[in-house]
């Protein structure tokens, strides 16, 4: 793929977030009206903005790259050579609660690797991209993870999912309590993830978090000078993985706390 293709599919990536974001936060303003709430699982929240939102980007991409595959976590799709990998709604419990935490996640794979990746806050109005070698922005200014080297001046964001057993979440937490870490969980592990990229914390782990919810985070947080784990193996692509991103002195302490 040459590299005006890849262009293209960034500048794409970030016309169409956008986009699907100013949707989503119409749905969330008439919410009261128009929402309708279900549930995947257990703490599991389903909307029919979700589906919606997923339908605009899959248009949009297959109407600009029609030979590209898609996955979304709604709709599924299929795992090409290139792929698009889509959360419409990463945070979608705190949508459905009126909790104005949330964003589009958006990634573009080739040969198993994230290429390009866009994260879109609606709310705030904030822009996160990075294009894999080309670095990491926010609303089009480069931005860097935080100089932070203490642990015990981090703040961490320990993620939670109930795909794995909750002693060993606990273990992990009592471990970064431990160190002296601040220690906080939100709703959405994609902007978790985008808020190490640009310092407003120094470290986001999860024992497991899917594909579609981090894979554009992960190069942000590399694309901003952060260290990642090797997050989008094969495996991972449909199953999921646990993700560690921080800034680069926190590597081995958070890699210690999350050997569980």
């Amino acid at each position: 793929m040459t590299d005006l293709q890849l262009t293209h599919r960034y500048l794409a990536a970030c016309a169409i977030a956008r986009e699907a974001g100013r949707l989503t936060r119409l749905r969330f303003e008439q919410r009261d009206e128009a929402l309708t709430l279900k549930f995947k699982g257990p703490q599991d929240y389903l909307t029919e903005t979700d589906a919606e939102v997923e339908r605009l980007i899959a248009a949009r991409i297959a109407e600009a790259f029609p030979d590209d595959d898609f996955f979304g976590e709604e709709g599924g799709g299929s795992f090409g050579r290139d792929v698009w990998i889509v959360d419409p709604i990463d945070g979608t419990a705190d949508f459905a609660r009126g909790v104005a935490h949330f964003c589009v996640s958006i990634a573009f794979v080739r040969d198993g690797r994230t290429e390009v990746g866009v994260l879109y806050d609606p709310m705030r109005d904030e822009l996160f991209a990075a294009r894999r070698g080309a670095g990491a922005t926010l609303n089009g200014a480069p931005i860097k993870v935080s100089p932070i080297t203490d642990i015990r001046q981090s703040v961490v964001e320990l993620g939670w999912s109930s795909r794995v057993a909750f002693d060993s979440y606990s273990t992990v937490h009592a471990r970064l309590h431990a160190l002296g870490a601040g220690v906080k969980r939100r709703g959405s592990g994609a902007l978790g993830i985008a808020y190490v990229a640009i310092g407003r914390q120094d470290a986001y782990c999860e024992l497991h978090i899917n594909s579609w919810d981090a894979a554009a985070g992960v190069l942000l947080v590399e694309e901003a000078g952060g260290w990642a784990n090797d997050f989008l193996t094969p495996e991972c692509l449909q199953h999921g993985n646990r993700v560690m991103v921080c800034t680069p002195a926190l590597r081995e302490q958070i890699e210690r706390v999350m050997d569980v």
